[in-house]
């Protein structure tokens, strides 16, 4: 006998198609394994009748609850191991409510004769489950042996994660060994059952995480590490997938302590804080059957960009941008005040000409208030046609503000404060000699006139 004769594993493998937030309705698929191996001894007993009494127990236990499914898939149990049929897996009875006692009958009468298939059974499971959403799907997968098929279930998992399946296994057996788990530790956790009560008790915790969430709650920490911050989105994604699962608005609760979210522990998620900028927290596990935090530091204070009396600007915005980065991080509108992770920006503002102001501190729980001059008009009238361009004139330099055509009317362009030239050359003449220059200086508030003859 090999070494993965000895073994009686249970591959539990949820799939998770769509999860709502607090108790969605759950399907469970049991597959069996009803190959020639699993008469092999466990205990007094052998291994198809220890599975076939706890399975049929366990079914029976479920018949009351509420918002559950099940159904039964055999495999191994058609053809002889000498016919190794590597597509000998049936859906013995498919889901529907009340089907209790139509799966127990149906386990009573499977007679263990060929191979393993493990991948392949794992594959056609997937489509045994009815297309609803706000299901949470589960496969427990009851087997003695590795796949016999040259079946890859890792290549499986994956295929299958990046439809936004995921698996999630749990393994049982009896004389785990190193060698064996390497089989599966693409796709799972590992627990021993030395006898057929620790079999059944790992059964049941089973069950439980298949049919239960599991509390958690995200601390959002400020910058002296308490958990003080709220109002902002999260969203929870599985991590193999980047399928969205969880959308929610962090919330503290009346005694101002983050509040008790639910979440499908078999996943493993990547959570994002929708702060600006905002905060990626990766491959986060939660462990069912207990209260799990997941601390994330988010400090944040407030900028409030703020125009010095009345602005002539249809909607002055500004960039906010990570100076080590250089990234854009957030346009954020004058007269607005919003929140910002703790930090120091750059913030350049769409004036003409534009200002850039560096080093703004963010600071917790503060407001750091950036205040820009009224600005000043020019009114240039034409009666030809002009090319025209606005030049700053700053500490020595001359810099483009911006170009003009102005066809015989009127041009108001709204300036900061300061001195400027004004550089143009009416079209029709094409002599470049002919480019005439004006000083000129906006004032805060106030109109400068020019008339170009």
């Amino acid at each position: 006998m090999n070494v993965y004769q000895k073994i009686l594993p249970i591959l539990v493998l949820f799939m998770t198609l769509n999860v709502s937030a607090q108790t969605p309705k759950t399907r469970i698929l049991f597959v069996l394994d009803g190959s020639g191996s699993m008469y092999a001894k466990m205990g007094t007993d052998n291994r198809i009748t220890v599975a076939k009494r706890l399975l049929t127990r366990l079914v029976d236990s479920l018949k009351y609850q509420d918002e559950l499914e099940l159904a039964l898939r055999v495999y191994g149990h058609q053809s002889l191991k000498t016919d190794r049929n590597c597509k000998d897996t049936r859906l013995e009875v498919p889901f529907s409510p009340n089907n209790h006692l139509i799966i127990k009958d149906k386990i009573k009468t499977i007679r263990p004769k060929g191979t393993t298939l493990i991948a392949y059974s794992l594959q056609e499971a997937a489509y045994d489950f009815p297309k609803n959403p706000n299901i949470r799907n589960v496969i427990i997968l009851i087997t003695d042996g590795i796949e016999e098929c040259d079946g890859d279930p890792c290549a499986v998992s994956t295929a299958l994660q990046k439809q936004g399946v995921v698996l999630r296994p749990f393994i049982i057996g009896l004389g785990l060994t190193a060698e064996f788990k390497t089989q599966f530790e693409c796709v799972g956790r590992y627990f021993e059952a030395e006898t057929e009560n620790d079999f059944e008790d790992v059964l049941n915790v089973v069950i439980s995480q298949a049919i239960n969430n599991t509390s958690a709650q995200v601390n959002l920490l400020d910058s002296y590490g308490r958990p003080t911050e709220t109002d902002v989105n999260m969203t929870f994604t599985d991590s193999k997938s980047g399928k969205t699962l969880y959308n929610y608005i962090h919330t503290l609760d009346y005694r101002g302590n983050p509040d008790t979210l639910y979440i499908d522990p078999s996943y493993v998620y990547d959570i994002k804080i929708h702060t600006t900028p905002p905060i990626i927290k990766k491959n986060v596990s939660f462990t069912a059957g207990k209260h799990n935090t997941v601390a994330i530091d988010a400090p944040q204070g407030f900028l409030n960009l703020q125009i010095d009396g009345i602005t002539n600007y249809k909607n002055l915005q500004a960039l906010v941008i990570n100076p080590e980065t250089n990234e854009i991080i957030n346009v954020q509108d004058f007269n607005d005040k919003q929140k910002y992770l703790v930090d120091d920006y750059t913030i350049e503002i769409l004036t003409l000409p534009r200002l850039t102001q560096e080093n703004i501190n963010v600071v917790q729980d503060k407001t750091t208030t950036l205040q820009v001059q009224q600005p000043g008009k020019l009114n240039i009238v034409t009666r030809n046609k002009f090319v025209i361009s606005i030049f700053q004139k700053k500490k020595g330099k001359t810099l483009l503000v911006k170009n003009l055509n102005l066809k015989g009317n009127q041009d108001i362009t709204v300036l900061q404060p300061g001195k400027y030239q004004l550089i143009y050359r009416e079209s029709a003449v094409k002599e470049t000699i002919k480019t005439k220059t004006i000083d000129f200086t906006i004032k805060s508030g106030e109109m400068k006139h020019i008339n170009l003859k």
